[in-house]
């Protein structure tokens, strides 16, 4: 926000509330109507696409992030996607009339709008990538790098997601997770414990994401 004028902030501050989510709960949810830009301060989200059996994760947010973006354009009311607390997080949902007034009014922000919302689709071209190109080994390799290097940025990160999270991001069952998951940390890729997954060789785990 440090790039919009003082009136333009007012504008945004009247027009934002700070509501908290609980693990596990839907904040906004597909096929709905579009009303507000969401700034994630505090927690873990993720976007995906719900499917009749399974869902298909788009991408997970930390702070501090922006969700919704691609909302603005014209003539796209209805959400595509859903998104849900992986833990208790903190969000800033701005009106997002409010938010397109600012766009309009003030160049340099819309541009880094636009960078964010392209940033966010290279992320999620990725992903599918990564799901319909590799194998589990490749996918689950790739999930690891991405939640240390883009979610929690340190190669040491808290374990707040479960085996079926993993699994799904991964599109993978919990069974083969597990599996997994023990193979790198016996090939000494990683440490992991109840708490924590700890990246070991970074060099050669990139190698198995890109191989796989």
């Amino acid at each position: 926000m440090g790039l919009l004028k003082m009136d333009e902030l007012s504008l945004i501050e009247s027009k934002m509330v700070e509501v908290t989510y609980q693990k596990g709960e839907v904040i906004s949810k597909q096929g709905s109507f579009v009303s507000h830009i969401m700034v994630l301060n505090e927690g873990l989200i993720k976007t995906f696409i719900e499917g009749s059996t399974d869902n298909l994760i788009l991408q997970i947010f930390s702070p501090v992030s922006m969700i919704g973006l691609s909302s603005l354009f014209e003539g796209n009311q209805i959400l595509y996607y859903s998104a849900q607390a992986y833990v208790e997080s903190q969000v800033s949902l701005i009106e997002i009339n409010a938010f397109k007034q600012v766009m309009n009014s003030n160049p340099s922000f819309a541009t880094k709008m636009l960078s964010l919302l392209a940033e966010q689709s290279n992320i999620i071209n990725g992903r599918f990538y990564c799901l319909t190109k590799k194998q589990t080994y490749g996918r689950l390799a790739d999930v690891v790098l991405c939640l240390a290097n883009r979610v929690y940025k340190t190669k040491k990160f808290p374990l707040q997601l479960s085996r079926k999270d993993f699994a799904e991001l991964s599109g993978m069952s919990i069974e083969s997770i597990a599996r997994i998951l023990t193979k790198f940390k016996a090939d000494g890729l990683i440490n992991i414990t109840n708490e924590h997954v700890e990246i070991i060789d970074s060099e050669r785990l990139e190698m198995v994401s890109m191989k796989g």
